[in-house]
């Protein structure tokens, strides 16, 4: 890895951090769509370190929440079934990964089938937020039926390897009718909880790919660093202001899984 490449690494953890602490997207989402397009690592590295960067930016910015903020914006009741259920879909996800990643040679497949997931789910949740105040949100309290909701995000998430931020911001809209800075909140909630079980199975089963230790500590420390500047500017925009900036987010990451989608099957 070059300085160039290592400075690029850093750079897009720290943006993609600060985006997602602000829209409660966990940044996983920008990152991956992002390193595909340099693809100066395998698929397989970047969903890891995806991974950790955006575990260590949830862990600073919810054990903020909970000391600091004393759990203001988080509802615990509704987070933590969810939360569970999305640990335990973590580990389902990355076993999917791990599967899909043994049926074939040529990894352009896998990075070509995660850009078109991501591109349907991104293209999903711009049309469901554009259009949300005209749907009418459900209000679940079951938290059998929270686990399984999180059951469901935290496979989908570990299998993608973005943390599942859009994913769950449209979940915590429709299920549980949150705002978009409650949702935000919220879903780092989950994110910590399904990042932690999806790396701890890749430790565990032995099937942590090969990265540079640099990169590694430059991204940790720009999802640390990013949540930090990220909360900050959250905090002084409204909920009109968070939800316009997730919008074009999403916008930008359609144009991005379009470049990589092609960029892979070309490669195939």
């Amino acid at each position: 890895m070059d300085i160039f490449n290592d400075v690029l690494f850093f750079l897009v953890s720290f943006f993609a951090s600060m985006i997602g602490e602000i829209c409660g997207i966990g940044g996983g989402i920008v990152i991956k769509s992002v390193l595909d397009t340099f693809g100066t690592v395998s698929v397989s590295a970047i969903s890891f370190l995806s991974s950790c960067t955006v575990l260590s930016m949830s862990m600073y910015s919810v054990s903020k929440s909970i000391i600091k903020d004393k759990k203001k914006y988080i509802d615990i009741n509704t987070a933590t079934p969810l939360a569970i259920g999305a640990a335990f879909g973590g580990i389902a996800g990355k076993q999917l990964f791990n599967f899909v990643k043994s049926l074939f040679k040529n990894q352009n497949i896998i990075g070509a089938v995660q850009s078109i997931c991501l591109l349907l789910i991104t293209i999903m949740t711009i049309l469901y937020t554009l259009n949300k105040d005209k749907i009418k949100s459900k209000n679940v309290k079951n938290k059998i039926l929270c686990s399984i909701i999180g059951m469901g995000l935290g496979m989908l998430s570990s299998f993608l390897g973005i943390g599942g931020g859009p994913i769950n911001l449209i979940v915590l809209f429709f299920f549980f009718g949150m705002d978009i800075k409650i949702a935000a909140s919220n879903s780092i909630y989950i994110i910590l909880f399904s990042q932690i079980s999806s790396i701890l199975l890749t430790i565990v089963t032995k099937t942590v790919p090969y990265f540079d230790v640099l990169v590694f500590l430059l991204m940790v420390a720009g999802g640390i660093l990013g949540g930090m500047i990220g909360k900050i500017i959250g905090s002084k925009l409204d909920n009109k202001q968070v939800n316009r900036l997730f919008i074009i987010i999403m916008f930008v990451i359609i144009f991005i899984c379009i470049y990589n989608t092609f960029k892979y099957l070309y490669g195939l």
